[in-house]
Order: structure tokens, then C-alpha cells, then sequence
């Protein structure tokens, strides 16, 4: 996790975990993933960025992922959200509405994204830094995750409602989004069902 001085220091990073994962039987982000856990794989890459902080936003699994997010890194920081249920944007609304008045821009990660690549990191951060509103990672084509999302368009996702997550903040910035070439699908590869944790 860096800590450099300059525009770099005010980068947060939040992995949403909050998610019950009924296509996956429960318990998604506690599964067995390479030798830990899914969460662990997220929090690993979350702590790879360029950011000065990791903030884990529970719900289903609460107590259970808080103690797994702790025991992978005690710099983590823990939120749960209370409305969970209503879906990803809750989450993120609760993420948002988390950080420290002085972030400039955020790293939204999935709790069940584990083989996002570091070396997309640094240049997501980077087209923030340049003066786009948010960056996403791009892989034949198809837009990915994680996504750094601008401090002036925070207002966008404290009002989001559902499970529509960023998407919709997305679409509406049209060409001033920028796009970064990803070197693997790891941007697009997500655990949903229990075959998936052979990906």
C-alpha cells in the first residue's frame, strides 16, 4: 500500500463484501480460494494499490468476513452496511459515505473479483490523476473492474439505490471515461457459483 506524498496519498481504496452470494449457496467470500480465502484474494490486490488506505464494506457474513478481513491485514478498515439487502449500490453509498473528507478519488473493488491484475492499477490511479472523472479497466473489449471513481463525482454515488452498483455513473460520463487496457481477463473474472472457484 503506498504512501507517498502528492496527489497519490489521497487515493482510498474499498472492497464491497457486503453481498449474501445466493447464487453461490452463502458464504461466497469465506470459500477456499489458492491456498486463503476469496476475500483475501481481493484485500491482497486492494493493498497492492496505490492507495493510503483499505476499506472492507460488510453485510451478510458480517462478523465473519470482519474478522477474516482483520486477520489478513489489521490496517483494514471495516464498514457495514446496515441496508445491505437493497443491493450493490447500498453498499457503495455506505462506502463512499466511509471515507475521509479529504479523498480524492477511490478504488471500488468486488469481494469476489480475485485475479484482478496488479499491473492495472497504477495506470487506473494514473488517468485519475491526469484529470479524468473515473478510469476502468478495458479486456477485448468488454469494460471491467476494479473502477477509480473522482471525489467530484462522489454525490453521484451517495444517492445510488439498488443493485446497479457505478454502472450507471459510468454510462453518463460517455468519452470522458477513461479506458485502460488490462493485460488479462482477471478485470472481467468474478466467483458466482461454486464451479467458478476453479477459475
Amino acid at each position: 500500500m503506498a504512501t507517498g506524498a502528492g496527489p497519490i496519498a489521497a487515493f482510498e481504496a474499498v472492497v464491497l463484501a457486503a453481498g449474501a452470494g445466493v447464487r453461490f449457496g452463502g458464504g461466497k467470500l469465506l470459500a477456499p480460494w489458492r491456498g486463503g480465502l476469496l476475500i483475501e484474494a481481493a484485500l491482497a490486490t486492494a493493498f497492492t494499490a496505490p492507495v493510503r488506505g483499505v476499506t472492507v464494506v460488510t453485510g451478510a457474513d458480517a462478523e465473519a468476513l470482519a474478522a477474516a478481513a482483520r486477520a489478513f491485514d489489521p490496517r483494514v478498515r471495516i464498514v457495514h452496511a446496515a441496508s445491505h439487502a437493497e443491493g450493490m449500490g447500498a453498499s457503495l453509498r455506505c462506502a463512499i459515505a466511509s471515507l475521509p473528507e479529504d479523498a480524492q478519488a477511490v478504488f471500488v473493488f468486488l469481494g469476489d473479483m480475485p485475479r484482478v491484475p496488479i499491473a492495472v492499477l497504477e495506470p487506473l490511479a494514473q488517468a485519475v490523476r491526469a484529470g479524468a472523472p473515473a478510469a476502468a479497466p478495458l479486456f477485448a473489449g468488454r469494460r471491467g473492474n476494479p473502477v477509480v471513481l473522482a471525489r467530484d463525482l462522489f454525490p453521484d454515488l451517495l444517492a445510488l439505490t439498488g443493485d446497479a452498483g457505478a454502472r450507471g455513473v459510468l454510462q453518463s460520463l460517455g468519452p470522458a471515461l477513461a479506458l485502460v487496457e488490462a493485460p488479462d481477463d482477471g478485470v472481467l473474472f468474478d466467483v458466482d457459483q461454486r464451479r467458478d472457484l476453479a477459475g
